[in-house]
């Protein structure tokens, strides 16, 4: 039989919420473990809940969704967190990327984008409103600035981030490169380190900057 979905939402829109509440309780595979309208309640009850998946806003009152994103992505590092908002700019996108979620909605996506979304992050992907993605996409075209030379990446290195830049998770780069998924997370933090990102979203962004500008592949 197939584990349930443990799904968290973070959402001070009281119609909202209970719209993403019935959404869960109407789909087979999803079970909602807590939904709140701020920050600083997350903070507090997520860590003991341990969804597998949070439906974050950005807009909370107080502490914003995306100051909440970097906190749980240290105290829930498993947890993935899917930003579901109305914001559309470049910066809002970019710091809850960097504070460490793994996909970026809009909120007039249908709840069965939603539903996908929250699959579609839970096998490793990305899930993105296309617009956010046309902008990703955009950001990665743009000229990336060049490595310090005492920064340049290993040839291991390398080969982990071009791995994780095609979207998979540290165990399939593991089985890639037949080595196990410890020394991926090593190589991740020593490469987080050397390109002075936070996230693998970033790292990717570097990736493809240094790969389109004829650099180091």
């Amino acid at each position: 039989m197939k584990r349930e979905i443990k799904v968290a939402i973070v959402e001070d829109n009281a119609g909202v919420r209970e719209q993403w509440t019935r959404l869960l309780g109407d789909a087979e595979g999803f079970r909602l473990v807590y939904a709140c309208a701020d920050a600083e309640s997350a903070l507090i009850e997520l860590p003991v809940r341990c969804p597998d998946v949070i439906l974050m806003d950005i807009n909370l009152p107080g502490m914003t969704g995306i100051e909440c994103t970097a906190r749980l992505s240290v105290s829930l590092p498993k947890a993935r967190i899917l930003m579901v908002t109305v914001y559309r700019d470049d910066d809002n996108i970019f710091k809850a990327l960097q504070a460490g979620a793994s996909g970026y909605l809009l909120k007039r996506s249908s709840g069965d984008q939603l539903l996908r979304a929250i699959n579609e992050i839970m096998t490793g992907g990305a899930p993105m409103s296309g617009e956010i993605a046309r902008r990703v996409i955009c950001s990665f075209q743009r000229p990336a600035p060049a490595l310090d030379s005492d920064a340049e990446l290993t040839a291991r290195e390398t080969e982990v981030l071009g791995w994780v830049a095609k979207g998979l998770a540290s165990k399939e780069v593991a089985d890639q490169l037949g080595i196990s998924t410890r020394t991926v997370s090593l190589h991740l933090q020593h490469i987080y380190t050397k390109l002075h990102v936070r996230s693998r979203t970033e790292a990717a962004a570097k990736y493809f900057g240094m790969t389109t500008d004829g650099g180091e592949k």
